[in-house]
């Protein structure tokens, strides 16, 4: 009779708000759990980011708020957590902040201990400290810091005492608790004058820090309308002074801003990454939805073909053909060694990393212009003495153009051009997307080929003209000038990193260029032009 499987929680610190901030253990302990328990929905974006691979049947749930609307009990998160190891999953438990600095999850493993399961603990980093430094605070300025944690209750006089003798205090609580802190650090002997910095969704691209007194702190945090359940973190006394100085977090080029990716889900991964480190907010927009051909009796004769030895060269042109490819031979059981002695070409360097993650190194990128014209520029003539086979394959979408396979032909190769996939339009996107998209609520749209301008236009309309509009390449750029849109930044690189970096510099340099002439440093969705002019 074979044992039970016993179920083990791990308790994830996954620090302020920020996913680059996870750890290798708090990844490593992801990609092994069976089930994950996330303190609030604000957590989702942590699963999201491209460094996580959750196991396909993980079971992902959310604690939420009690029926009061208030949170959880030590005692109902307990139950929670113990009900998923009950049943012998590794449950990975994922906490803000650091588990036992920040948020008191000690009674949580306690429960465990009492129902025989085992726990432990991946740290990760505290908000006490990060997210001062992401308001840009030397909490060493001055002198002594004082910390303390609570996000339920009051702050009692015994526990606020020692905060009237420190030079500075950090606190990190909610924002309903925020009066109960004015109270206490009052009562503690902290004058209604002194400087306080409080900072809202510290480490996430929606952080807020406003610089208040002790007496306005309420009327600040109020005017914010934050609920009441949001995170707050409160910094009293000498180190909120000089936060001008080293303000970084929220002086980025992106920062706040709401970047619209319309894109694929799996392929927006890395540019939403991108923008991330630079501030910005990205919202996903699928356009294009990739199928199969709708008979699968040419991709499966080029397999064979390939397999056999008909083939010269295979030619990939996109990140969609190679997944393609792997998939039939994946259905036929057969892995990367079926590509010994094939030359292998690919479009640019994207498609060259989706092959070489399948283990297979291409032997021709272009070097100068990463497109269907630049390989077959690149690409050499068919030679009757050095080359034993005259044929390429081709897979590749069904809308494709002809650029790449005649220019093949031109150079005497015989082109076996076989439709991979179909890409057919998305369903459109909610309706407040779309208000979105055309009253100018999005800061940016990053287009990252002419099917998207097309795709996008055709289910959800034009972007405002306030809005700024990058594209990844020139051909790109001008099919936008054929749907009347305005191109303000093109990538130097056809990259989606590239095009995410030429944004980043585009709102830096406008950023510049409004301070210089002495006018607000405001968003585009925030400045509403009548014409289609550079913002």
């Amino acid at each position: 009779m074979s044992p039970v499987t016993r179920g083990r929680v791990i308790f994830v610190g996954t620090g302020p708000g920020d996913p680059d901030l996870l750890t290798l253990g708090a990844i490593a302990a992801l990609a092994d759990a069976s089930a994950v328990i996330l303190d609030s929905d604000r957590q989702s974006p942590i699963l999201e980011h491209p460094a996580i691979t959750l196991a396909e049947e993980a079971e992902v749930t959310t604690l939420g708020l009690s029926e009061a609307g208030r949170p959880l009990s030590p005692s109902a998160r307990a139950k929670i957590v113990l009900k998923h190891a009950c049943s012998g999953a590794r449950v990975v438990r994922l906490v803000h902040g650091d588990p036992f600095l920040d948020n008191a999850v000690a009674d949580e493993a306690a429960a465990c201990v009492r129902g025989g399961i085992d726990f432990e603990v991946v740290p990760g980093v505290s908000s006490l400290t990060a997210v001062p430094e992401y308001a840009g605070v030397d909490l060493t300025h001055g002198g002594g810091v004082h910390f303390a944690s609570a996000t339920e209750g009051r702050f009692s006089k015994a526990a606020a005492a020692p905060w009237g003798a420190a030079s500075t205090v950090v606190v990190s609580t909610v924002v309903s608790m925020i009066n109960s802190l004015v109270e206490a650090a009052k009562a503690a002997g902290r004058p209604g004058d002194d400087h306080v910095l409080v900072t809202l969704h510290g480490g996430s691209t929606e952080q807020l820090t406003v610089g208040t007194t002790l007496d306005e702190l309420v009327s600040v945090v109020k005017s914010t309308k934050a609920p009441g359940t949001d995170p707050a973190h409160v910094i009293i006394g000498q180190a909120a002074e000089q936060r001008s100085e080293l303000s970084w977090y929220e002086t980025k080029p992106l920062f706040g801003w709401r970047v619209l990716v319309p894109r694929t889900k799996d392929q927006a991964a890395p540019m939403v990454a991108r923008l991330r480190t630079y501030g910005a907010h990205s919202e996903e927009v699928p356009t294009i939805s990739v199928e199969p051909p709708r008979s699968p009796l040419q991709m499966d004769k080029a397999i064979r073909g390939l397999v056999e030895g008909r083939y010269e060269w295979v030619a990939f042109t996109s990140v969609n053909a190679v997944k393609a490819v792997r998939e039939k031979f994946e259905e036929y059981g057969l892995d990367a060694r079926a590509f010994s002695g094939l030359k292998v070409a690919v479009v640019g360097e994207v498609t060259a990393k989706a092959l070489q993650a399948w283990g297979i190194e291409p032997d021709l990128v272009p070097t100068g212009e990463q497109s269907a014209a630049g390989l077959a520029a690149e690409f050499p003539p068919y030679d009757d003495v050095l080359d034993p086979i005259n044929r390429v394959f081709l897979p590749r979408a069904d809308i494709a153009t002809e650029t790449l396979a005649a220019g093949l032909i031109n150079l005497g190769w015989e082109v076996e051009d076989v439709t991979a996939y179909r890409t057919v339009r998305a369903a459109p996107p909610d309706a407040s997307v779309r208000e979105a998209i055309k009253t100018g609520k999005f800061d940016a749209v990053v287009f990252t080929s002419s099917s998207t301008v097309r795709n996008l236009v055709g289910i959800a309309g034009k972007p405002h003209p306030s809005t700024v509009i990058a594209v990844i390449g020139p051909a790109t750029a001008r099919t936008c000038e054929e749907h009347g849109l305005r191109v303000d930044v093109i990538a130097g690189k056809p990259s989606v990193v590239e095009l995410a970096d030429a944004l980043a510099s585009f709102a830096a340099e406008r950023r510049d260029a409004l301070i210089a002439e002495g006018e607000s440093v405001l968003r585009p969705s925030q400045r509403k032009p009548t014409s289609r002019k550079r913002v």
